[in-house]
């Protein structure tokens, strides 16, 4: 499926000096199928009452959503999220989380990604779906 061949450690370095790197964000594997990354539950990414913030959630589905549309398309494109939903469905209070991004539908001017979260336990605290666009480099 993917059409760049990146190594985590690739992708790991685009991140630094981003909103990524600011919150801990961590691609930990890649396989045929799917991108998965890490972000701590920490200072950074918890709101007032300890609890992950569901913001900080939708940043790391939507990253790897965008990563991975990215890893899909060829030449000077670029993919940009144009929507993006998520349920939260548990609570995370410490530890890290783990998403794992997959593809829906992967097409020429958009894509559509599953992104789903799991706590340290392997239980789901998130699910989210983003809807991407691929841009012309050239035309934007």
């Amino acid at each position: 499926m993917w059409k760049r061949q990146k190594s985590l450690s690739e992708l790991n370095q685009i991140s630094q000096g981003t909103m990524m790197e600011h919150l801990g964000i961590v691609y930990t594997k890649c396989t045929e199928n799917t991108l998965e990354a890490t972000m701590p539950v920490d200072h950074r990414t918890i709101q007032a009452f300890g609890l992950l913030h569901g913001g900080a959630s939708v940043v790391l589905a939507e990253t790897l959503g965008s990563v991975a549309g990215w890893l899909c398309c060829e030449g000077d494109a670029q993919v940009v999220g144009i929507d993006i939903n998520a349920n939260h469905v548990r609570a995370a209070k410490q530890g890290s989380v783990r998403g794992v991004c997959t593809a829906i539908h992967v097409g020429r001017s958009h894509q559509v990604w599953e992104i789903k979260i799991y706590d340290e336990a392997d239980k789901l605290c998130c699910i989210s779906r983003l809807t991407t666009a691929v841009l012309d480099k050239r035309r934007a």
